[in-house]
């Protein structure tokens, strides 16, 4: 762990070397493309600022290890985000927003070749969660607690030990569906781009409207046409938005210099299509609170004329 100075002024800012640690996740999660996106650009846009990657076995271990003071930085999924700021069955942390990454839809994903196209067609089936503890399983339990169902009761649950076996259980006929998340996940690409091809199965309108009156953190997240091989229209789902938390003792101004660095990365004809969500905007929008975002980055938005 660094000892940052102070900086004052975007001038000293750059001029500063400062080595920063970002806490990602495993091979074959979309928090490790985010991360190593975010990592390019930054590069791009701050030579002074030595950001340096950390794979981690994903979001509960980069929690883990931003709250003992092991990395600087580390990705969040939504569901894990919440729990945190609203201390769901622990204290509420200390950790800090710096900005919010994108929104992740939640969707089962079926060989086109099966009868699956509702929710209610895979209770009591086989369906792989990915890992027992990761983000995508938490969310899982969220939305299908809304509507009053359990992974382990109503499903036939499988949990793996790694992002690249899910697909190959239901490319096999192993397991009926695989859930995931996220706009071109991983998996989701493996499975549509497969022989068999594969549809996605997300709640309906009613199941939609009563997954957000229980649990008001998520919000409808669309998924554009055509993002996926096979899929011509929108598709209407239940997410979350993840987030780049902080360390709960970044010095204030380094927060600062990141968001500095991310607004010029948002403005720039450089800025990668993964990072394309990460605005000065969505991240004041959908904060947990006003509370959660780093002094740093609330110092930057006043100014940008985001909050008052």
């Amino acid at each position: 762990m660094v000892a940052f100075p102070f900086v004052f002024g975007r001038e000293s800012a750059q001029a500063e070397q400062h080595r920063l640690t970002l806490g990602t996740g495993p091979v074959g999660a979309t928090l490790l493309i985010y991360g190593s996106a975010l990592l390019d650009a930054m590069k791009a846009v701050d030579a002074g600022l030595n950001l340096r990657e950390h794979p981690t076995r994903g979001v509960s271990q980069n929690v883990r290890l931003l709250e003992a003071g092991e990395i600087d930085l580390g990705l969040v999924t939504g569901e894990f985000a919440h729990e945190l700021f609203a201390g769901v069955g622990r204290p509420v942390t200390e950790l800090r927003v710096i900005a919010a990454m994108y929104p992740t839809p939640g969707m089962f994903a079926v060989r086109t070749d099966t009868r699956f196209r509702e929710i209610d067609d895979l209770l009591g089936r086989p369906v792989v969660w990915n890992g027992r503890t990761s983000g995508l399983a938490l969310q899982a339990r969220y939305i299908l607690d809304g509507l009053g169902l359990d992974l382990d009761k109503d499903f036939e649950a499988i949990y793996t030990e790694k992002l690249s076996e899910g697909p190959t259980l239901v490319l096999d006929g192993a397991a009926s569906a695989l859930w995931g998340g996220g706009l071109r996940w991983p998996g989701f690409v493996t499975l549509t781009t497969s022989p068999q091809g594969a549809r996605f199965v997300v709640p309906t309108e009613e199941q939609t409207e009563k997954i957000l009156a229980k649990h008001t953190f998520l919000r409808r997240v669309t998924v554009p046409a055509g993002l996926y091989p096979g899929q011509p229209q929108p598709i209407e789902s239940v997410g979350s938005w993840n987030f780049i938390l902080a360390r709960a003792d970044l010095p204030e101004p380094v927060g600062y210099r990141l968001a500095v660095d991310l607004n010029r990365i948002e403005r720039g004809s450089f800025s990668p299509r993964q990072l394309g969500a990460s605005t000065l905007r969505n991240t004041v929008a959908v904060a947990p609170s006003l509370h959660a975002l780093h002094p740093g980055v609330v110092r930057y938005c006043r100014e940008q004329g985001l909050m008052k």
